[in-house]
């Protein structure tokens, strides 16, 4: 069931208008997957371990890349819980990098969850965790489902709808590296943003997250356009030396962009140089098999 709430944080909803500067200033969105911030069966050491936490070098790293960044609001992807959620904003504070605000999806899948660290106070948070879609003979949910938090900025409310859709791992030889559905998720994610955003004109929102695909496969296609809807603008984006990759993909020993920022018709004016950033610090290799994305709203 999809759960609504509306955040004080501390603050009045009026105070925050009053402090009209504050919001007037660009708002900075990165989407970092940090790779199995959880329990989990991994390589430590060059030892293969069960039920192993995120070694304490590759988390160093991963808090280095994220002061670095220095973003406002931090959408994250295979994070292990709550527990893990607060541990990371617990170690970015002790170093000087605070995230007050903090929001956490439980869906389906129960090891790796999206969440969002932000600085801003959230206006609110929504999670979508009722997305349901015809799969084959059946029918299935949204894995990890759609978490929404929206702050405010500028002339509004800025929403960021937070996506990983299904990996390309699959059991079943009549879904071929998932594809078929990946793309159920990601029309079930588009028909909901549509729902609450009708109007994608005027609208003012990023859908951000692990697609697990490139730009010109169905599922990023899907929340770019229904029909004669024009509902989000892929970014372009690229890291100091115009290299676009954001995971690499240890076992193959391949690159590839599936980290991608999507922004509605009505906010896409705003986007800093119409263009977004992939981050590479010294640490990002050390950090995940991913690098993140960031985008400067103005």
């Amino acid at each position: 069931m999809k759960k609504k709430t509306r955040w004080s944080s501390g603050w009045l909803l009026a105070g925050v208008f009053a402090a009209a500067g504050l919001f007037a200033e660009p708002l900075t969105v990165a989407t970092y997957n940090i790779e199995n911030y959880t329990m989990t069966n991994r390589m430590a050491e060059d030892v293969y371990r069960k039920d192993y936490p995120k070694p304490e070098a590759e988390k160093d790293a991963l808090r280095a890349v994220i002061r670095r960044m220095d973003a406002d609001v931090l959408a994250l992807q295979e994070v292990g819980g709550e527990p893990y959620l607060r541990e990371l904003q617990r170690d970015l504070k002790r170093e000087g990098m605070e995230y007050p605000h903090a929001a956490i999806l439980q869906a389906e899948d129960p090891a790796r969850m999206i969440a969002v660290l932000s600085r801003r106070a959230f206006v609110g948070v929504t999670q979508h965790d009722d997305l349901a879609f015809k799969y084959f003979d059946g029918t299935t949910k949204v894995r990890r489902g759609l978490l929404e938090v929206r702050v405010a900025q500028g002339r509004g409310e800025v929403a960021v709808f937070v996506v990983h859709l299904k990996s390309r791992f699959t059991e079943r030889p009549d879904d071929p590296a998932a594809a078929v559905l990946r793309a159920g998720e990601a029309v079930a994610i588009r028909d909901r943003v549509l729902k609450v955003f009708p109007d994608p004109a005027s609208a003012r929102f990023l859908v951000v997250g692990d697609f697990n695909d490139g730009r010109t496969q169905r599922p990023v296609r899907a929340i770019l356009d229904r029909g004669k809807t024009r509902i989000s603008e892929w970014l372009p984006a690229a890291d100091s030396r115009g290299h676009v990759w954001t995971h690499f993909f240890r076992k193959d020993d391949s690159y590839s962009r599936v980290d991608h920022v999507l922004v509605s018709p009505g906010l896409i004016p705003s986007v800093r140089g119409g263009v977004g950033r992939v981050e590479d610090a010294e640490e990002v290799g050390r950090a995940s098999d991913h690098r993140p994305v960031v985008v400067v709203i103005e």
